[in-house]
């Protein structure tokens, strides 16, 4: 275990900053598509205290860093009412996505800045090495963890919007419980979990990587 109390803070600001982003795009798509409720309700700001949830947002993500497990975590849902929504479930599914896509430009611009600043080719022991990589993985690790399809996870919006009536159906029933259903899966699947979002990650890096020529 690594309780490097720099590192901790770096890991916990990144986390916060990329969670209040990925929510801040859902309420910010929304709104676009015809849906005042996150407006209403202050969500649509970057004050952290509207959307950090101190489990998921700080609790967990800084957990798994600890265990050296992918690191993944999560925000205070953005109220939306679907009904509102252009396009309803096509307009919901374009909602979700903004969260997880948000997550992939982070890393991608992190990426980017780190490589051609020459930051992620230094020491990885060092600080600056170590702030560019987490915000790399961890938002991968974030965009990963929400597009699971199993509610209330962005990618079951997707999937709700191209499925047909009857999983439909048990996808609604599945949203009160869902969240449990996506903990209780990792917790009996972990390394398993932990494989494929490791592949996961590894494989898009690799294609950032592809993208600068290294």
């Amino acid at each position: 275990m690594n309780f490097d109390p720099v590192r901790i803070i770096i890991v916990l600001l990144i986390a916060v900053f990329s969670v209040i982003l990925h929510e801040l795009a859902h309420g910010l798509i929304a709104y676009w598509l015809g849906d005042k409720t996150a407006k209403e309700a202050g969500r649509l700001t970057l004050n952290p205290l509207k959307h950090i949830d101190p489990i998921m947002s700080i609790l967990v993500p800084v957990m798994l860093y600890i265990l050296r497990a992918p690191v993944f975590g999560g925000a205070k849902p953005v109220p939306i009412n679907h009904h509102n929504l252009k396009g309803k479930e096509w307009g919901m599914a374009l909602v979700a996505l903004a969260g997880p896509l948000t997550n992939f430009l982070l890393a991608l611009i992190a990426f980017l800045i780190g490589w051609f600043s020459g930051a992620l080719q230094h020491s990885p022991e060092g600080l600056l090495y170590f702030t560019f990589a987490e915000l790399v993985y961890l938002n991968l690790g974030f965009m990963l963890f929400n597009l699971i399809p199993i509610p209330p996870l962005d990618g079951s919006r997707v999937l709700y919007a191209i499925a047909p009536d009857f999983i439909r159906d048990i996808m609604r029933k599945m949203e009160v419980y869902g969240v449990i259903i996506v903990y209780a899966l990792i917790l009996i699947f972990g390394e398993v979990f932990s494989s494929l979002m490791i592949n996961g990650m590894t494989g898009i890096i690799n294609f950032f990587y592809l993208l600068v020529g290294a």
